[in-house]
């Protein structure tokens, strides 16, 4: 699910789920949470590169996996997904998420984790949550806000729609907008100018600027947690998981 290679200083990690366009499930939760506290303890590791397989960064998370879940279980995978986020965020280098496609709700959150993203052209960004009767239950909700501004963040979690590069980077989700084949030629050279740079300095640069964005932020992903499982109590979210993975048309939305 992982394929990891390193570089000299430079670490590339990519999901590898290509034949289901990388979705998130709770196995590749845990292998991502084990390999950022693996990558941690690397102290040669100046950079790491962050992309998805194939013609996805990451679509999503695994709708199959997630239609029956509990309310107790939905929190709890809600759960496992901070806790494997919050420990890619927390790497003590630069992260550099090359987003090469879909990157849509866990994706989207996913690319979220990274200190910088760049994006093919041929990327897509959205957190299409409440078209299945759910909230983003992976950070979305607290790194959106703090990331791009109130109306576009709000616009994005309440709409669902799916933007372009080119509105991501309008919004500043993105740094910069790259042609498809140039992605990981474009993502290396900044990682490469990164790690040409005072390591010890690059470290404390990331710590001082995480210092304030991560502020509250574990109330915020306990808050959303809760709010996440909450959902899969309501015949809506029943509904809709049930129509995406059986691939037939949702009925309306009741609003229980």
């Amino acid at each position: 699910m992982l394929l990891y290679e390193k570089n000299n200083h430079i670490g590339v990690l990519t999901i590898n789920r290509p034949e289901a366009l990388n979705a998130i499930n709770s196995e590749l939760l845990h292998r991502l949470h084990d390999m950022a506290k693996e990558l941690s303890a690397d102290t040669s590791l100046r950079c790491l590169i962050l992309t998805g397989a194939g013609k996805a960064f990451v679509a999503g998370a695994d709708i199959a996996e997630m239609r029956n879940l509990s309310k107790a279980e939905a929190v709890e995978f809600a759960q496992l997904g901070h806790g494997a986020f919050e420990a890619l965020e927390s790497l003590p280098f630069p992260v550099i998420a090359a987003v090469n496609g879909y990157a849509l709700g866990g994706g989207c959150e996913l690319s979220l984790c990274a200190d910088i993203r760049i994006a093919s052209e041929r990327a897509r960004f959205g957190q299409p949550e409440v078209g299945l009767g759910i909230t983003p239950g992976f950070g979305g909700n607290p790194r959106l806000i703090r990331t791009l501004n109130r109306a576009d963040a709000m616009e994005l979690v309440f709409t669902g729609r799916v933007i372009n590069a080119d509105e991501a980077l309008r919004m500043g989700l993105v740094s910069r907008v790259v042609p498809a084949e140039r992605l990981m030629d474009e993502a290396m050279a900044l990682a490469g100018a990164i790690a040409a740079n005072a390591p010890i300095a690059v470290r404390a640069a990331k710590a001082a600027l995480h210092s304030r964005y991560t502020r509250f932020l574990r109330d915020d992903l306990d808050k959303e947690s809760e709010l996440f499982g909450s959902c899969f109590e309501t015949a809506d979210q029943r509904m809709a998981m049930t129509a995406f993975v059986e691939k037939q048309p949702k009925s309306e939305f009741i609003g229980e």
